[in-house]
């Protein structure tokens, strides 16, 4: 033992002093919060949501009758939930950390997927493995930015809930891409859509 007697009254009370004065319409949960943090989080729920809505519009094309790929159209709308989670996860994260979400506007997108040289298939998961790549790529930028501010809370939780599931999800893009690569348009396209149903 150091000697040292720890006086928890004393210890806090510079910050019973911030609470108290608090006005009502700011957060009293935010701790060692840096303004550049919140932006980027920010940024990032608005990333995931324009993914969410383009794996949308995909979700949409595949599953129209003259299409007819409906594992595809099932596999995208998955996809699509799984982008809106991760934007209300970021909120949630944003909401517990004293910031305040910020809703930006969302882009609207192609709701055609057709390609004449690659087919509809190969394109839209061409697309969306690059998709996948961009966010993993904001996500190290998210990342950079807690690291920066030395938010070592924001790492862990970008680490731990974030950027391992990305990695993934972009593996299994690429893997999709190679598939549809290897089968060609037509019955191989229909052979690959089964397998996802």
């Amino acid at each position: 033992m150091t000697g040292v007697v720890f006086e928890p009254f004393s210890a806090v009370e510079s910050e019973l002093a911030v609470v108290d004065k608090a006005p009502l319409n700011e957060s009293y949960a935010r701790t060692d919060f840096h303004p550049e943090c919140e932006a980027a989080i920010n940024e990032q729920i608005n990333v995931e949501y324009n993914v969410s809505y383009v794996y949308h519009a995909m979700y949409t094309y595949f599953a129209r009758d003259n299409v007819g790929l409906p594992g595809i159209a099932e596999f995208f709308k998955k996809e699509s939930g799984e982008e809106r989670s991760h934007a209300e996860l970021l909120m949630d994260y944003q909401i517990k950390r004293g910031g305040r979400v910020s809703l930006q506007s969302i882009l609207p997108p192609h709701t055609d997927f057709d390609h004449g040289d690659k087919g509809d298939a190969l394109y839209a998961f061409e697309l969306a493995l690059s998709l996948e790549k961009l966010n993993f790529q904001k996500l190290r930028e998210l990342h950079d930015i807690a690291d920066k501010h030395g938010d070592a809370q924001m790492c862990d939780f970008v680490e731990g809930s974030l950027l391992a599931d990305q990695a993934d999800s972009v593996y299994e893009m690429a893997e999709k891409v190679s598939q549809l690569r290897r089968v060609g348009k037509g019955l191989g396209v229909f052979q690959f859509d089964q397998s996802l149903a």
